[in-house]
């Protein structure tokens, strides 16, 4: 009889604890909104929503009618590990002490909470769908690359055949793909790439999390555009060689910019100069490869859509940093120009109210954690470093922030609406560039040396010394572990 009792007892109690779940995630799916995270690799500002006259991107074109644009947002790192560790933690660079790839997050900064980490532990379920950490591309495809398991309940590492094609991608040098300017117009369909996997992949994710109503932070990162430059042929036909424009530099133009900046765009040293033909099918290459990721996009924000689940979701849209085709000479990213350091960024969905505007204030990449946070009632850890930028979803007009910090080597950038500052060394003792951008906006022309700049750069240089100080605080309550005392983390 007690026994029987004792299993009655239990039972009501399984039951109404189910009950309370259930009824608990219910309610959290009807209060807080949903995260989709959106982020391509290696991708610049070259699409239609930025003005680009060539590059095809409907469906990042349409995410921004929907949503905040901001046409001046900027990476901390224009490098993809010391990025992505820096938006994922909220923190700079000089903070996570990570500078450079192949290094786990947790290797400097053992207790930091990442970013979905903080949704985790607040009841959503973290899913990551492809490339968010550092991965080498295209060696770690398939693999979980320098993950954080401690950001997700759920990991999906999609490979498809733009891995088993290498032996067809012409590089630059030969058997060399992720460093190098490498690509190939594929065979094949959409739905056989990485990329196509990672779609499906989240696409399914969508369609369960509608069923049974969990509030989540679904991240999914596309391979697509870094190099190699992969996409089916389609994509390659939509831009004609010769309806590329390669970028040109005048004689002695690296002359005028300090040495490390000069070492940064020559930094590829197999890139420069690049014959007009090969520098023509890199550029279609890279087209080609953006727009088959906004195609990929563009079914997972359909699927959104199907689900009705579009309603209740966040939607974020980036990328880890900018890039160079060919602009100052150079090829790729690491560099402190505007075209390493500017990133595509929109936010659409609840609490953004400021639909289909473009926000012209400066935001930061280490913004997202704080931005994301609030907008789904989330206590944050005090480690944070990044700012808020919700009054500017709420109005494209209200200046969230005044300016944005990158740094690259010994080098750090301040840009503010008008102006890119830039010293290289301490204070600025291995040179200094200003580049007026309401005039020059390609930055070819740097008015460092000109006396009539001293007042301005006087100025620039005490804020850019200021941010530099406030980048480097030690993070509240996060250990940092300095790297001759580093030790890898158990895996």
């Amino acid at each position: 009889m007690i026994h029987s009792l004792g299993r009655s007892i239990s039972s009501v109690f399984c039951f109404v604890f189910l009950i309370q779940c259930t009824t608990s995630i219910s309610s959290a799916a009807e209060t807080k909104p949903n995260v989709l995270f959106l982020i391509c690799d290696d991708l610049n500002c070259d699409l239609g929503c930025y003005g680009h006259p060539q590059v095809q991107s409907p469906n990042i074109d349409q995410l921004a009618q929907r949503g905040v644009r901001f046409q001046n947002a900027y990476c901390q790192y224009p490098l993809c590990g010391p990025s992505r560790a820096s938006f994922m933690t909220g923190m700079y660079p000089d903070q996570t002490l990570i500078h450079r790839n192949a290094i786990y997050v947790r290797e400097h900064v053992p207790n930091v909470q990442t970013m979905s980490q903080m949704f985790r532990n607040q009841g959503y379920f973290a899913t990551r769908v492809g490339k968010i950490y550092h991965y080498n591309v295209p060696k770690h495809i398939g693999t979980g690359g320098h993950d954080d398991p401690f950001s997700w309940n759920q990991t999906f590492n999609p490979r498809g055949r733009d891995v088993d094609d290498e032996d067809l991608i012409f590089s630059l040098t030969p058997g060399s793909f992720g460093g190098t300017l490498s690509w190939l117009a594929a065979d094949g369909t959409d739905a056989e790439q990485t990329d196509g996997i990672a779609a499906d992949t989240a696409i399914q994710q969508l369609k369960q999390f509608a069923k049974s109503k969990q509030p989540f932070f679904l991240a999914v990162g596309l391979y697509r555009p870094h190099t190699p430059y992969v996409a089916p042929k389609i994509y390659f036909e939509k831009y004609p060689t010769e309806q590329i424009n390669v970028p040109q530099i005048p004689d002695g133009y690296l002359d005028t910019i300090p040495l490390p900046a000069r070492k940064s765009v020559n930094r590829k040293k197999d890139q420069i100069n690049l014959p007009d033909k090969l520098a023509r099918q890199a550029i279609q290459a890279y087209y080609a490869s953006i727009t088959f990721a906004d195609a990929q996009i563009g079914h997972i924000l359909a699927a959104l859509k199907e689900t009705g689940l579009d309603e209740n979701t966040i939607v974020v849209f980036t990328s880890d940093h900018g890039y160079h085709m060919g602009e100052h000479g150079h090829w790729q990213k690491t560099t402190l120009f505007e075209n390493a350091a500017h990133v595509p960024l929109i936010f659409a969905g609840p609490g953004v109210t400021a639909k289909g505007q473009t926000a012209t204030s400066p935001a930061e990449m280490v913004d997202f954690y704080p931005t994301l946070a609030e907008l789904c009632s989330l206590k944050t850890p005090p480690s944070l470093s990044g700012i808020s930028q919700v009054p500017t979803l709420k109005d494209a007009t209200a200046a969230s922030r005044k300016t944005a910090l990158t740094q690259y080597e010994n080098g750090y950038s301040l840009r503010t609406p008008s102006f890119r500052y830039t010293e290289w060394g301490e204070n600025g003792s291995e040179g200094v560039e200003l580049y007026d951008h309401s005039n020059d906006a390609a930055e070819m022309k740097n008015l460092a040396e000109d006396p009539e700049t001293k007042l301005l750069r006087d100025e620039l240089s005490q804020i850019l010394h200021a941010r530099i100080q406030h980048a480097k605080q030690t993070p509240k309550g996060v250990k940092q572990i300095k790297i001759e005392n580093r030790r890898r983390v158990p895996r």
